[in-house]
């Protein structure tokens, strides 16, 4: 799944302008008439995000001040990625030169040979040494280097500081245990008044990304590490679910009302009526810009459990019949764009301030070395955000192992999230059989490819 919070809107294409945007985005003109070098790229924010619409358009127009003789052609499209249309745009050959992808994406375009190889040319990229390891090796494939990271994100647990006092529990110390998290939910839930202590997704393939995030928090898999069978069928799976099973029929901690998605949760811990849920640091602003909260309430755990969280993110990989001189111009405008400390459409944080977006929110650092003191450092200049709320989550997510989504996510996703919705609708669920089948079709799946 993507982190929600990082996309505004998704648009809804006609039959129409999906075949204009397809035949609008190939690769195919290298040199425009006046002998620079063109390359298209997307991902540029709709006309409807004015401001950040107009960050993408500034920082692309000093970049081609700066390298007159590259011309850049970007093309808008919310979501950046839709998966409706992604194969058929790589299989069409009209995907753009320089295009968006998902961490769980590299592995696909390459294995379907849509992919430039940059392994030659990624020295020249100039930041590509400071990116964390983990990141890159996300894009690296077989030894080479298909793709770049932009952004990243970590699950985590947000909570309401002000129930959390209310309920007679410390703000300042949440739950590192399901154990404890269960404990604190209950006494939050007693509140009365429709207060719920936590709150859990389990419908529109939420529930079965929630589930993996969970199972990697007590240690557990989806899928083995070759990638052929299904790990649900274990102890930390019957765990996850045997948890959300009590806290929902025993404790009575989750609130009746189920088969949640996103917007739900987050309208119930913007209103003040939710104590905890997983999400990334991004649902934060969301949580305080659209559904009435505050960010003074608001805190950020690292996942309960102790061992692993989710994490994802997002790149640019490159057309395969992208030349080399296109090449070397994508990986310039990525540098310049999103990779310079401090600076870019992503990283120029007194700019965000000036406009009054969030600044200081516990992203995943992208860089290391000198080049992370940099970007935090003028991020901390210009926070705007409590970032003492966040400590905690930065503190403990350093002990946690980071596992990017399991293959065929939203495949395996829809599988699990009947399993999830079985246990907070049915309180005589059958948790054995309900993993035993979803072990069965996640093996269909994966032999399927």
């Amino acid at each position: 799944m993507r982190s929600t919070g990082f996309r505004r809107t998704f648009v809804a294409l006609s039959v129409s302008s999906l075949a204009l945007a397809l035949t609008s985005c190939g690769s195919g003109d290298e040199d425009s008439a006046s002998g620079k070098t063109r390359i298209t790229v997307n991902c540029m924010p709709p006309k409807s995000a004015k401001v950040d619409r107009s960050f993408f358009e500034a920082d692309t127009a000093s970049f081609e001040k700066q390298n007159p003789t590259i011309d850049v052609v970007a093309h808008d499209a919310f979501p950046c990625q839709d998966p409706k249309t992604f194969d058929a745009k790589l299989a069409g050959g009209q995907m753009e030169d320089v295009f968006y992808t998902y961490f769980t994406d590299a592995k696909h375009v390459v294995d379907i040979g849509q992919a430039a190889d940059l392994t030659p040319y990624v020295k020249e990229l100039k930041s590509y040494a400071t990116i964390q390891q983990q990141l890159r090796d996300i894009y690296t494939v077989d030894g080479k280097v298909y793709g770049i990271p932009r952004t990243g994100y970590s699950m985590g647990l947000i909570y309401n500081k002000k129930l959390f006092a209310k309920a007679g529990l410390d703000p300042e110390q949440p739950p590192t245990t399901w154990a404890e998290l269960r404990a604190d939910a209950k006494k939050i839930a007693a509140l009365g008044d429709g207060t719920v202590g936590y709150a859990d997704y389990s419908a529109q393939n939420q529930g079965g990304w929630h589930f993996t995030a969970e199972l990697y928090s007590q240690g557990g898999d989806v899928v083995s590490a070759d990638g052929k069978k299904a790990t649900i069928d274990t102890p930390q799976g019957r765990a996850v679910l045997q948890n959300l099973h009590d806290m929902r029929w025993t404790d009575d901690s989750m609130g009746s009302k189920q088969l949640l998605v996103i917007n739900d949760v987050q309208q119930m811990m913007g209103s003040g009526k939710l104590g905890m849920y997983l999400s990334a640091p991004d649902n934060i602003p969301i949580l305080v810009k659209e559904k009435g909260g505050d960010y003074k309430d608001l805190a950020l755990a690292p996942m309960p459990g102790g061992e692993g969280t989710l994490i994802g993110g997002d790149g640019y990989m490159f057309n395969k019949k992208a030349s080399p001189a296109q090449i070397r111009a994508g990986l310039k405008w990525l540098d310049h764009m999103f990779l310079t400390p401090g600076d870019g459409f992503l990283g120029d944080y007194a700019r965000a301030k000036q406009h009054d977006a969030p600044v200081g929110l516990p992203e995943p650092r992208l860089f290391t070395g000198a080049a992370d003191a940099k970007d935090q450092q003028v991020k901390k200049a210009n926070a705007n955000v409590p970032v003492e709320n966040y400590q905690a989550f930065l503190d403990g997510n350093h002990a946690l192992d980071m596992k990017i989504e399991p293959p065929h996510a939203q495949q395996i996703y829809s599988v699990l999230d009947g399993v999830v919705s079985a246990v907070l609708t049915k309180e005589d669920a059958d948790i054995d059989q309900l993993l035993k089948d979803a072990g069965g079709k996640i093996d269909g799946i994966l032999a399927r490819g």
